[in-house]
């Protein structure tokens, strides 16, 4: 999985580099994205784990704070001024308020990993969900191609007989509606091997299956037992 990546937004540079110089003591450090607030407007980063937000302009709170609470990801907004913290909570909810204290560098990067981390997971469990629907669509066709099998091969058997029954008649057939019969049965017998196929697997895939039951009971019997 790419490395997550955190968004920094601030007028003050040495906010910016005291964030990412005390993340770097971390055992795992995201790529960063660092901008200003006048920047952000002209750069803004669709795809980001977590953003935090330093001291802006109030002219510039809206610009930046509105964006980045439609995209549903984690925001950490660090404000010195109180009438400040207090519009960011009214307007925008999701919005983590952060007051520097004495600790205020270590709360931030704590909460802010704990945020990438979830973020990821949620991105992960998303990813999962999606691949789960996809195989659950593909086993969907599977039992349908399994169930409709018998019908197809009486179809089949039918198309073949009856080209076999042409075929016996080479006199009443030209060469060429000769040859067009010839490959109808051709690709007939070729369609009734994959349909076998298909038979083949299935049986695989039920003794594999058993197996595995049979190889979990035995696990499951034996931790019982104390073996």
């Amino acid at each position: 999985m790419e490395t997550p990546t955190v968004l920094i937004i601030s007028d003050e540079v040495d906010f910016s580099r005291r964030v990412t110089a005390r993340w770097q003591m971390e055992r795992h450090v995201p790529t960063f994205t660092l901008l200003s607030g006048e920047l952000w407007p002209r750069f803004a980063v669709d795809v980001f784990d977590v953003a935090i937000v330093g001291e802006l302009r109030r002219d510039l709170l809206s610009v930046v704070l509105e964006p980045l609470h439609s995209t549903g990801q984690p925001i950490f907004c660090v404000s010195h001024d109180a009438t400040t913290a207090q519009l960011v909570r009214e307007r925008w909810p999701r919005v983590s308020i952060l007051r520097p204290s004495e600790h205020w560098l270590e709360t931030l990067v704590l909460a802010a990993s704990e945020a990438v981390h979830r973020s990821r997971a949620e991105s992960r469990a998303r990813a999962a969900e999606l691949s789960c629907a996809t195989l659950d669509r593909h086993a969907t066709l599977g039992r349908y191609m399994l169930e409709m099998r018998h019908s197809l091969n009486n179809a089949l058997t039918s198309v073949l007989g009856n080209s076999d029954l042409l075929l016996l008649e080479p006199g009443s057939l030209s060469a060429q509606t000769r040859a067009q019969i010839e490959t109808i049965r051709n690709m007939t017998l070729r369609i009734h091997e994959i349909m076998q196929r298909f038979s083949s697997l299935e049986k695989e895939m039920n003794v594999v299956a058993q197996q595995a039951e049979n190889d979990s009971g035995k696990s499951y019997a034996a931790v019982a037992s104390g073996d």
